[in-house]
């Protein structure tokens, strides 16, 4: 599937960000029209993984568009129906509760608030280190929820961090396929 309209939501597992900006790239080259957005806290936070600006840069570089940053920027999103998919990735534990409780208090909540109401599909590529302990609910509740979909995820290390999950983000354009032929991608927990 190639020239679809994707969101593309970056929160602050700067961690990931090795893995998410090659799969951002992946997206520009697959789909075409990738249109970035960061959270507030992604978008100035500098970490030791790397600057922020730095990140923007790179980002809006691949995307060929200026990032999306605050609120009033992505409430847009659902009434212009700008997206086919939106994806959040990565999505942190903290986006995750937010989504699942309906929360909409940053760029990147208010872009999926936006989306959904379109009854268009969200994929979601989570990495954080409590998906199955603290966030497990929430995780639940979104499996549940209409048009929400994931990326295929994995426990990245299960000896010293049993409890944490991250997204496959190579298989990001598979999800983002399936997803908008409204179908999980699956196996949805792989090994590694």
């Amino acid at each position: 599937m190639s020239q679809m309209k994707v969101g593309f939501a970056l929160c602050g597992s700067y961690c990931t960000y090795a893995d998410v900006l090659p799969a951002l790239e992946r997206a520009k080259e697959t789909f075409g029209d990738v249109t970035p957005i960061m959270s507030e806290r992604a978008y100035t936070t500098d970490s030791r993984f790397g600057e922020a600006a730095e990140f923007i840069r790179q980002i809006e570089t691949i995307c060929g568009k200026p990032v999306i940053s605050t609120i009033v920027e992505a409430e847009p999103i659902g009434p212009r129906k700008l997206f086919d998919v939106l994806v959040i990735a990565p999505c942190t534990g903290n986006t995750l509760a937010k989504l699942a409780a309906g929360i909409t208090d940053s760029s990147v909540t208010m872009a999926a608030k936006a989306h959904l109401r379109n009854e268009r599909p969200l994929v979601l590529a989570i990495a954080t280190n409590d998906a199955l302990s603290g966030s497990a609910k929430n995780l639940g509740t979104l499996l549940n929820r209409k048009n929400v979909y994931f990326v295929p995820v994995y426990q990245d290390d299960p000896e010293h961090k049993p409890r944490s999950l991250i997204a496959d983000f190579a298989r990001l354009n598979a999800a983002v396929e399936a997803a908008a032929a409204g179908k999980q991608l699956q196996p949805l927990l792989i090994g590694r």
